[in-house]
């Protein structure tokens, strides 16, 4: 199994890459720098339409298909903002990562995963997105989620008849460079993104999900 996992420097992205390798896949480690944990390494800027196509091009090189994209690439946990003064401008840039990469990632990397036959894709969401618990705060990175969020329901409705199933996971409150201290585990949090990562084909697809559970949308 080929798995493409984005922002595979550190944190979540790092764990998982580690837990998908544990499991047996090849891993495609992506990251700004090109460094990562990865088998194999990739210098991908999810917010650039060149290293999108690249990407596509050095896994269809190597290995023909793809199996399974995790998009945990992301930015802005905007703890400082409110949505009634937001500076649009860092609503913006967040929306280039948060959204269009993921959204780009999709795109670039379609051909291979129906190449797959049975193609993942994870996007890492979080609960503040959630329309049913939400609250003020964060307005760049919780519209950005939401919006990866309506993503996901498109994507899974639209190819599901190619046997690609597309959830979002929201890993939880997990002790990362975003998330600060006091947060679980990030294996814990990994462990969720994994499993949406390794459903069988009779699997969900369209969901929200946390810890292998669903979440309000």
């Amino acid at each position: 199994m080929i798995a493409l996992v984005t922002g595979a420097s550190r944190g979540i992205g790092r764990e998982v890459c580690r837990q998908l390798a544990d499991r047996g896949h090849t891993v495609v480690a992506a990251t700004r720098s090109g460094t990562g944990p990865g088998v194999v390494r990739l210098k991908l800027d999810v917010t650039s339409d060149g290293d999108a196509a690249r990407a596509a091009a050095e896994i269809a090189g190597r290995f023909g298909r793809l199996d399974v994209l995790v998009n945990n690439a992301a930015i802005t946990y905007d703890t400082w903002q409110r949505a009634a003064d937001a500076d649009l401008d860092v609503v913006r840039e967040a929306a280039e990562t948060n959204l269009y990469g993921p959204w780009r990632l999709v795109q670039a990397m379609l051909p291979l995963l129906r190449e797959s036959g049975h193609g993942r894709i994870v996007n890492v969401s979080s609960e503040v997105a959630s329309l049913t618990n939400m609250g003020g705060g964060t307005p760049a990175y919780t519209a950005t989620k939401v919006a990866l969020n309506a993503l996901t329901r498109m994507l899974a409705a639209e190819l599901r008849h190619d046997r690609i199933l597309v959830n979002a996971v929201c890993p939880g409150w997990v002790a990362t460079d975003m998330g600060g201290p006091g947060g679980r585990p990030v294996g814990d949090g990994a462990a969720g993104v994994v499993w949406a990562a390794t459903l069988p084909d009779d699997g969900p697809t369209g969901g929200f999900f946390r810890d292998a559970r669903p979440l309000p949308w």
